[in-house]
């Protein structure tokens, strides 16, 4: 299932009911091999590793619980095996209970911590990528994000979209840069095209203004270390009735454009500046024009999809992999591309990811 305008996450899967008793199962083994083998063996020196491996995943109370266990298991054998050295295991288990207890303590309190950034880069979230409609008039649209890092919510890559009295205006973009600095830029172009979208009926206006955001944001807060911090953006605008799109191009990756079968690359004549750079190489802005007719299916996307890389370093064939695709709603379109992706890397993405699909319907 794809949320519109919510980011899509891989889900990793929990430890397992199997997992987590294994401190449990590791304690029947031992025990079991402590009884039926030969006392030389003394395999129940290995009784004070159940404990340990329950701090791993347990919380602090059962751990003591296991390590008391695993006490009295050891006393009981060495009622029938009188030479075990009981006493010395038996000082083990203690030592490494208390310390294991110690242990999943710390882990709480991370995981406890851990919890609590996720709830703000939530937060964050709900700033960059708000939800948005699946369908505006005739135009269907549907969204994917991807994080590169399991645990993190959100990146530098967003995107919108906003219905205007000029039209459907669309804007995807990849901040340079990671972490809270990078999320704070791009929630700045995200908020300055909300605004400049209904109120600018030029699109070299509404690029003019994200630049202006973008500058003023890295000048209240500076990137760390000598490089610049800039951002790639792509606008569009689509008229309610259909028939064409305006690409105003800031340095993004082109769009691909699926018409029955035939892929084309939309590529701009003149590149724009990218945002935050406009004062070095200058703010000439240029809006390009295609056809977009009933059923065409556009893909607009950060550098992180065609960048995804296989095990032996291949980048993934987008292109190729667009053109193979059947006339599709965006929903599927995008459930494919996030199974492929996934399954072409391995699960494993050195970017953060961000899509939408926009398809025009018959009126």
């Amino acid at each position: 299932m794809i949320e519109s305008g919510r980011p899509r996450h891989r889900r990793r899967s929990g430890p397992g009911k199997v997992v987590r008793l294994s401190p449990v199962i590791l304690t029947v083994v031992i025990a079991s091999l402590a009884y039926t083998t030969p006392p030389e063996l003394a395999f129940s020196r290995l009784l004070p590793a159940a404990p340990a491996l329950a701090a791993a995943m347990w919380p602090v109370l059962p751990t003591v619980l296991l390590g008391t266990v695993c006490l009295f298991l050891m006393i009981g054998l060495s009622l029938v095996f009188p030479d075990l050295g009981t006493w010395w295991t038996a000082a083990g288990i203690v030592a490494v209970t208390v310390a294991a207890a110690y242990g999943s303590h710390l882990r709480l309190q991370r995981e406890r911590t851990l919890f609590q950034v996720r709830l703000v880069a939530d937060a964050a979230q709900q700033v960059v990528l708000s939800p948005m409609p699946r369908r505006i008039g005739r135009i269907e649209i549907e969204s994917l994000y991807l994080a590169a890092a399991a645990e993190a919510r959100i990146g530098g890559d967003f995107y919108e979209v906003v219905d205007t009295p000029y039209g459907v205006r669309l804007l995807i973009g990849d901040v340079r840069g990671k972490g809270l600095p990078a999320v704070g830029a791009a929630a700045a172009i995200v908020n300055a095209f909300r605004e400049a979208a209904y109120g600018e009926a030029d699109m070299v206006n509404v690029a003019r203004r994200l630049d202006a955001s973008s500058t003023r944001y890295n000048a209240a807060f500076p990137p760390e270390g000598p490089m610049e911090r800039f951002a790639t953006a792509l606008l569009v605008e689509i008229p309610h009735e259909g028939r064409r799109i305006d690409i105003l191009n800031c340095g993004h990756p082109p769009p691909l454009l699926l018409t029955h079968g035939n892929l084309r690359v939309l590529e701009t004549a003149t590149p724009s500046p990218l945002l935050s750079l406009a004062e070095l190489i200058g703010d000439q802005y240029s809006v390009d024009t295609f056809d977009f007719a009933p059923d065409d299916l556009l893909l607009l996307y950060t550098d992180g999809i065609a960048e995804a890389r296989a095990r032996d370093g291949e980048f993934f064939p987008l292109a190729a992999w667009m053109r193979r695709q059947p006339p599709t709603p965006p929903n599927e379109l995008l459930t494919a591309l996030h199974r492929d992706l996934l399954r072409y890397s391995r699960g494993r993405l050195d970017d953060d990811i961000a899509a939408l699909a926009v398809r025009l319907c018959e009126p």
